[in-house]
């Protein structure tokens, strides 16, 4: 197969390639730098160097395609974040229509049922509305769990106030994944010959955030509690480690939209499968050795 995927060489891109080809395909990957050309090529796939929102690129990076794999970066720009996020999308459906691919992997988050409410995956919600006025292509809506890999922004919080936290409380359950658990059922999907659309989801493990907090304390060797911030402290937390007001706010929504239960009630409507292999314990052992 000729398969095309977005995301560069990121958390999920590089894991995605040495799957596919390890099994065979043909693989090209686009990245917006070209720096990252030699590194592509080193796995054994082609580079296509171009911008997500150059819809002529992406028609082109498509034509040969018999199955791509698209996502959108999880920070588009400061401002008017969710637009830009959609605007991504918009380019991608229309490239995809235009260039007559036949098979789409999305990859799209749990809670991306809901139209509004849930910070920055609201975006992706609208844009698995995008891919469903598609026809005669057939679409897996990959939703994915919190990554593990968030947690490496939070070692600051870790080292120097010895705490974990966020604005919901230790014992609310977060669905959780690895990003190689991600780039394995992309894998799978994308060679599966299918029709329609569908939503499949990948979650490597379902625990309490005390339980995050409690098996990331063991395997520093510390005690670690898991702190329930308010919406007002974890904004000022945020934007005080300089990530940008709008960002901030986004993130800090998705939180309540956890804490609440909502972002997780398709997902546990669906008896919270968890078909990762990497469980909290294993990333662990990961987190430990970049702290």
């Amino acid at each position: 197969m000729n398969i095309t995927l977005t995301g560069s060489l990121g958390n999920i891109g590089q894991h995605l390639v040495r799957n596919l080809v390890a099994a065979g395909h043909k693989v090209t990957l686009i990245s917006s730098s070209a720096d990252r050309k030699a590194a592509i090529e080193q796995l054994g796939a082609t580079a296509a160097i171009g911008s997500i929102t150059d819809t002529a690129f992406l028609e082109q990076a498509f034509s040969d395609a018999d199955a791509v794999f698209v996502m959108t970066p999880p920070n588009m720009g400061g401002q008017n974040i969710i637009e830009h996020t959609v605007n991504a999308g918009r380019s991608y459906a229309t490239a995809i229509k235009n260039s007559g691919v036949k098979r789409v992997v999305m990859l799209s988050s749990v809670g991306a049922d809901f139209e509004d409410g849930t910070g920055p995956i609201t975006g992706l919600h609208h844009i698995e509305k995008l891919y469903s006025e598609l026809e005669d292509v057939a679409v897996t809506y990959l939703r994915a769990g919190y990554f593990y890999t968030n947690y490496y922004n939070d070692i600051p919080m870790i080292q120097h106030a010895g705490i974990l936290g966020s604005n919901f409380a230790a014992d609310v359950k977060l669905p959780l994944v690895h990003p190689a658990d991600i780039a394995q059922a992309a894998a799978d999907a994308l060679q599966q010959k299918t029709t329609g659309h569908d939503v499949r989801y990948i979650v490597s493990d379902y625990v309490t955030a005390a339980d995050v907090a409690s098996v990331f304390g063991e395997a520093l060797g510390k005690t670690l509690p898991w702190v329930a911030f308010t919406d007002e402290q974890a904004m000022e937390g945020m934007t005080g480690a300089g990530l940008p007001e709008e960002m901030a706010g986004l993130y800090t929504e998705m939180g309540v939209a956890i804490r609440q239960g909502k972002l997780q009630s398709d997902f546990e409507s669906k008896g919270a499968p968890q078909d990762g292999q990497i469980k909290i314990g294993d990333f662990a052992k990961e987190y430990a050795s970049r702290f």
